[in-house]
């Protein structure tokens, strides 16, 4: 998947409740000054085009994941479930001025589980294949509660020799703590005014040393795992299978019996990312 190399990636961290609890992260946000306790904390790059550091590897995938290696390589890595954005971006005066979503689809924020990392995108972008998009993505045609997306949910499984579980919970895509117009407003003010500061970094800088990108790939927060999903490590030869699909179409059942019997690809209302672990 080389569709994306000059969009700039962004993701959010603490957009759904209890996630960050899950992923036993919530520690590394304690000192950070946040505005609304049940709102995301702040966000993280993890691709900078022309970079010349990790940040600057293209990490995106369609059809794998590829478990770190050096340092890294007994590293425990979970797949996170995700409303991925491509969004448009516009700037004054060197800041951002607006974000305009114009489709969505399945991803995989895909994370390193690691004590210590000095900054959140130290654990997201280990080399190529570290993170997954859905090829299917679906317009949008608004970006609100009057828009298709609201009616959409997101599911996770993990296929390990031949038995399909749930990874992460069946959930309303409206279930994010921040969401649209609110969603909106929030990433624009991060992006501007964000802080390096605690695992957070000033993105606004990264935005300026890419030369101002007009396109990004934003990720909008992880989902909560099933008590499986959470306990639950990728390993060579699993199948990380991530669906966001029309609930006027579909309920999760018939969801569960199409992933076993791998019937997802070019179905009507469902954006499907299933990724090949190696």
């Amino acid at each position: 998947m080389s569709n994306y190399t000059d969009f700039i990636g962004l993701g959010i961290a603490g957009n759904f409740a209890l996630h960050l609890e899950q992923a036993g992260e919530i520690e590394d946000f304690k000192d950070v000054h946040v505005d609304d306790e049940n709102g995301p904390k702040g966000m993280f790059p993890f691709y900078i085009p022309n970079r010349n550091d990790f940040l600057g590897t293209y990490p995106l995938s369609s059809d794998t994941i590829i478990l770190p290696q050096g340092k890294d390589k007994d590293a425990n890595v979970q797949a996170e479930p995700e409303v991925g954005l491509i969004c448009e971006l516009a700037y004054h005066d060197n800041k951002i001025s607006s974000i305009t979503p114009t489709h969505f689809g399945a991803y995989n924020d895909c994370s390193i589980r690691k004590e210590g990392a000095k900054k959140i995108s130290h654990k997201k972008n280990w080399g190529e294949a570290s993170k997954g998009l859905s090829n299917t993505l679906i317009t949008l045609d608004s970006f609100d509660k009057n828009g298709k997306l609201e009616k959409w949910r997101i599911c996770s499984f993990l296929r390990r020799n031949n038995m399909v579980m749930r990874y992460g919970e069946d959930v309303e895509v409206n279930g994010y703590s921040y969401l649209y117009e609110q969603l909106n407003n929030w990433m624009i003010n991060q992006l501007n005014s964000q802080e390096d500061s605690g695992p957070l970094e000033n993105i606004n800088s990264y935005l300026q040393e890419a030369n101002f990108p007009e396109k990004a790939i934003i990720s909008i927060g992880a989902t909560r795992y099933t008590p499986y999903g959470e306990k639950t490590f990728l390993e060579s030869g699993d199948e990380v299978i991530i669906v966001l699909y029309d609930n006027d179409l579909y309920c999760k059942n018939p969801i569960m019996g199409m992933v076993s019997s791998n019937k997802l690809d070019n179905v009507e209302g469902i954006s499907a990312l299933q990724l090949k672990v190696q």
